[in-house]
């Protein structure tokens, strides 16, 4: 489902589909109502024409005397709107005509000799032809104007009245469908936040299935909601068993690393000696923060970011490793540490990243080969560029997969997934290249200091030269 306001909600479909279905049904029911209004109302026309001409049935059948005759349609209603006439029998082929006749000679005639009535078009509208029996066997005929008027009287209100009522009845179905798909779009949006707060980290996060929040919601989203909060707990319970599990094999580094502890108190005095001692110290640090780190819950981290001063970690970390690069003939430089570069990661995380690219350099290279680190301090960002003169990468992307990298005995191929997965946690990336100075690869760690910044383009590199 997309977000409100894309016109494509289901919502909208409910709105939509409910005002094509009413419409249908309206249309289906109301169109063949109409024309039978309209129906209706010509019959009462002509039924309402017949019934005057009925009336002068009784004074035809006593007398044909014109005033007389006269005299009768002036007492009817159509009379009195000069709306009926009376053609009498006579010697001529048409006979007298008493009233304002329409109805043409021809049509009297047949009115006349097939002794029925029946309608014929005239000016204006219809003339109903009616005969009567009259004295010496003869035939009068009784002419009665309809006008077109007449046949469509009420029609146009009918008409009216009943698009009102097709159009409330769409508008009362459009209220229902969007009633009920605020209910089924709201029991979504909340599945949907839900699934959302979970990836971003929030486990204790659950989708309601009863009370008035789950009210209305349709027994499928109800199933869905089930299912992610089985979903949920069961991640839950994952993450708390990784923990333990990570706890626990750390917590079976100890012994090892006691027992290499107390055999480099043997190892004298010197500068590899004193170099062995720290590494194991800082092995022993950083186990016991994975100790203490798994078996932390998640609700008791920290609330904010821990910030540390990226220049720093790095000449402390460059140090460390530089006493290795001289018992190795390794040529080192450190470019751009001098100020401070405060970045949101922790210490620890950052010098674990910084020992995962250095050591990468060791590794993957051979001895004597030269290294160089540089740090470029942005008003974003702060970019830690380490190069060396080896062979480079021979194959990038794959250097990049978590397990993989370059290969080769005591390389997992885990640090410099552990390096990107630092870099993507500020906004920042992991790029592997080649030197530009040095030939060989390059690893540039760009660390993002602020959200919504760019880096500067004016901000160069400084580099300081041994």
């Amino acid at each position: 489902m997309r977000r409100a306001g894309s016109g494509h909600s289901l919502r909208w479909a409910l709105i939509k589909a409910a005002v094509a279905g009413t419409t249908m049904v309206a249309l289906a029911f109301l169109i063949p109502l109409g024309l039978m209004v309209q129906q209706t109302a010509r019959d009462r026309a002509f039924t309402a024409a017949e019934r005057q001409a009925d009336a002068l049935g009784p004074a035809l059948a006593i007398t044909t005397d014109q005033d007389a005759i006269a005299r009768a349609l002036a007492s009817t209603d159509a009379g009195a709107r000069e709306r009926i006439a009376v053609h009498l029998p006579g010697p001529a082929a048409s006979g007298a005509v008493v009233g304002q006749a329409r109805a043409d000679a021809p049509g009297v005639a047949a009115a006349s000799g097939q002794g029925r009535s029946f309608t014929v078009r005239v000016s204006g509208g219809f003339a109903l032809l009616q005969p009567f029996a009259v004295e010496d066997g003869r035939v009068a005929v009784v002419e009665v104007y309809v006008a077109e008027s007449d046949l469509s009287r009420g029609v146009g209100t009918a008409w009216l009245v009943l698009s009102l009522v097709a159009l409330v009845l769409v508008a009362i179905s459009v209220l229902v469908a969007d009633r009920m798909g605020a209910r089924i779009v709201g029991s979504a949006r909340r599945l949907a936040a839900a699934a959302r707060s979970l990836g971003h980290g929030n486990l204790a996060v659950r989708v309601p299935v009863e009370g008035r929040q789950a009210d209305g919601a349709p027994d499928e989203l109800r199933e869905a909601a089930h299912a992610f909060n089985a979903m949920a707990d069961r991640v839950v319970h994952l993450l708390a068993a990784e923990r333990e599990l990570a706890a626990d094999l750390s917590h079976r580094l100890r012994t090892p690393l006691t027992v290499l502890r107390l055999n480099t108190a043997s190892l004298g005095e010197g500068d590899a000696a004193h170099a062995t001692r720290h590494a194991v110290a800082q092995l022993e640090r950083e186990v016991d923060q994975i100790i203490r780190s798994a078996r932390r819950a998640s609700d008791d981290a920290p609330a904010v970011a821990i910030g540390c001063d990226a220049a720093e970690v790095i000449r402390e970390r460059v140090g460390f490793w530089s006493a290795l690069a001289e018992d190795e003939s390794r040529r080192w430089q450190l470019a751009g540490a001098e100020g401070p570069a405060p970045v949101p990661v922790q210490r620890g995380d950052l010098a674990a990243a910084v020992d995962a690219l250095l050591g990468n350099v060791f590794r993957h290279t051979a001895t004597g080969t030269a290294f160089a680190v540089d740090v470029l301090a942005t008003e974003s960002s702060v970019i830690v560029l380490v190069g060396d003169a080896g062979p480079g990468f021979a194959d990038p992307a794959a250097a990049l997969r978590r397990g993989e990298g370059q290969g080769g005995e005591g390389s997992t191929g885990l640090g410099l997934d552990i390096v990107r997965k630092l870099a993507e946690a500020t906004g920042g990336d992991l790029a592997l290249g080649r030197s530009a100075v040095l030939g060989g690869a390059e690893l540039r760690l760009r660390l993002q200091t602020r959200p919504d910044g760019t880096p500067s383009r004016g901000a160069r590199r400084r580099r300081l030269r041994q």
